[in-house]
């Protein structure tokens, strides 16, 4: 399987407790920093999100691995980069960018929100003098905090991500269905009822909220019983538990991310979600489903090495 190369979760911040509150005013700023990365970082979202689609343009090359063996290489980020833009323009990799930062935005301003209406001051941060049972019961406390701010901020955020989502799969079939904001809200509205933009809400919802539990509750254990208070480089150690627990954490929950986009796009009148390209699916589990039968859990995970699904031994022998 190849590595998995997905993006942590908003979810993964600092530790719980771990930071400071922002002084006022950095609130725009925050925003307009996290705009800024997400547009950076949008044709790699944009590439990922076709490759999750199942819309291979490019043929496979003939490569080889570690052992010599000659195998399959479907094209890596650079290279489907480099035909959407022979394709659509350097433009072209933009697509569906402004309903994302639209999302991003309101993720950002909910989470504030959420904050200034329950401050972090009122309630208690882990420290080191806490004894097991409280600093356990510290960082459930605070995880709980966190998963709600996680949690509205992706409720609020969610129709514009599906927005987003549409955008851009429509370059699969070269449709120009959702060529707006306004004219998206409108046509969803008008299809699907509000309903229609909340699809792929719970896999997402849940994979956010495993994977925040997981880390919080994993570093907390890492630091408690595996890292020596007398050792030099504790604190060292510490500070970076949850960012190596996270990365591997992201790999079991990318399957939720996978199932949720796909959701976002299934049955929506674009060729990206229907057949041959995935099949009507009736719910998210069904969709879990069908990319479990197909050993596809982890397809769009990573993005530099992609083997096709074809066995070496299907090439002839020097």
């Amino acid at each position: 399987m190849a590595a998995v190369e997905a993006p942590l979760p908003p979810a993964a911040r600092a530790p719980p407790g771990g930071a400071a509150e922002p002084p006022e005013g950095s609130g725009a700023l925050v925003a307009a920093l996290g705009a800024g990365l997400a547009a950076a970082g949008h044709p790699l979202l944009y590439v990922k999100l076709l490759v999750q689609v199942g819309h291979e343009p490019l043929p496979p090359t003939i490569g080889r691995n570690v052992l010599g063996r000659k195998v399959l290489y479907l094209p890596g980020f650079f290279t489907y980069a480099r035909h959407i833009v022979e394709v659509d323009g350097k433009r072209g990799l933009f697509r569906g960018l402004t309903p994302r930062l639209i999302s991003s935005t309101l993720s950002t301003i909910t989470r504030g929100s959420v904050k200034k209406a329950f401050p972090l001051e009122d309630m208690e941060h882990v420290s080191n003098k806490d004894d097991v049972k409280t600093s356990l019961r510290k960082v459930v406390k605070e995880t709980s905090h966190e998963m709600m701010m996680q949690c509205m901020s992706r409720v609020v955020s969610h129709p514009l991500h599906v927005i987003s989502m549409r955008c851009m799969v429509q370059f699969v079939g070269r449709e120009v269905k959702y060529s707006g904001v306004f004219s998206a809200i409108g046509r969803i509205l008008k299809e699907e009822g509000i309903l229609g933009f909340f699809v792929g809400l719970v896999p997402h919802i849940l994979g956010d909220v495993i994977f925040l539990w997981c880390c919080n509750l994993l570093a907390h254990f890492v630091n408690t019983y595996a890292v020596d208070d007398n050792f030099s480089q504790a604190s060292v150690i510490r500070s970076y538990t949850k960012f190596v627990i996270g990365i591997a954490v992201s790999m079991l929950t990318y399957p939720f991310l996978l199932v949720g986009d796909l959701m976002a796009v299934n049955n929506c009148g674009l060729r990206a979600g229907l057949p041959p390209y995935a099949p009507v699916f009736t719910s998210w589990i069904h969709c879990w489903r069908h990319l479990s039968a197909q050993g596809q859990l982890f397809r769009g995970s990573s993005l530099l090495f992609r083997r096709a699904p074809i066995p070496a031994a299907c090439f002839p022998i020097d």
